[in-house]
């Protein structure tokens, strides 16, 4: 969403977008024109479906470049989200203390994963430990287990109903008498299965 010139130093575009992979919402916004601005007080507030709304809370100050003609480019970082829907605004301040709201904007935030999926672990080759994430769109049975290249299993990680989301697990081969080569760990969620090969190097 974006509106237009609603603020005393001319605010032309202000708008907010997701960043899945940063999982946090940027906010931007640009002006026309500013005339003593000290900056610019970002504040959200995330809407509630089944309980009062929460109230405005301040999340930032970028300052703003005083007195000035020319087109300035401001953005925000919102890092402190999850899925739901917010509100934000943003209060211009002026040096003298007086200030403006601009209109409110807002934005829905879906972090749940669209697909299944199963990622290549880390660090790799790995020796004593390694992390092996995956993602399910919905609640699911899932199991995560290790096989050496003969198809035995080495141990299972996951055994459990989860719901959708993304997940990290640890391997850790402290107390498992394994030697260097190749393994592979294997996801079964509902119908999803997924193999992917891992390196042992002591």
């Amino acid at each position: 969403m974006e509106y237009d010139n609603i603020v005393p130093v001319e605010l032309i575009l202000f708008s907010a977008s997701v960043l899945q992979l940063e999982k946090a919402v940027e906010v931007k916004w640009i002006t026309a024109t500013e005339i003593n601005n000290s900056g610019f007080e970002i504040q959200k507030k995330k809407t509630e479906e089944r309980s009062q709304e929460l109230e405005w809370e301040k999340i930032g100050f970028v300052p703003g470049f005083g007195t000035t003609t020319e087109l300035k480019s401001y953005s925000f970082l919102d890092d402190d989200v999850i899925s739901g829907t917010y509100l934000y605004k943003l209060k211009q301040i002026d040096f003298d203390g007086s200030f403006e709201y601009s209109n409110e904007i807002e934005v829905e935030v879906d972090f749940t994963p669209k697909e299944f999926a199963l990622y290549q672990n880390y660090p790799n080759p790995f020796n004593p430990t390694t992390t092996i994430e995956y993602q399910i769109p919905e609640q699911s049975f899932v199991t995560l287990k290790v096989f050496d290249v003969l198809g035995n299993e080495i141990t299972t990680l996951i055994n459990e109903e989860k719901p959708a989301g993304k997940y990290n697990v640890e391997l850790r081969i402290d107390n498992i008498e394994l030697s260097s080569g190749i393994y592979f760990y294997q996801l079964k969620a509902g119908r999803f299965i997924q193999t992917k090969k891992m390196i042992l190097l002591k």
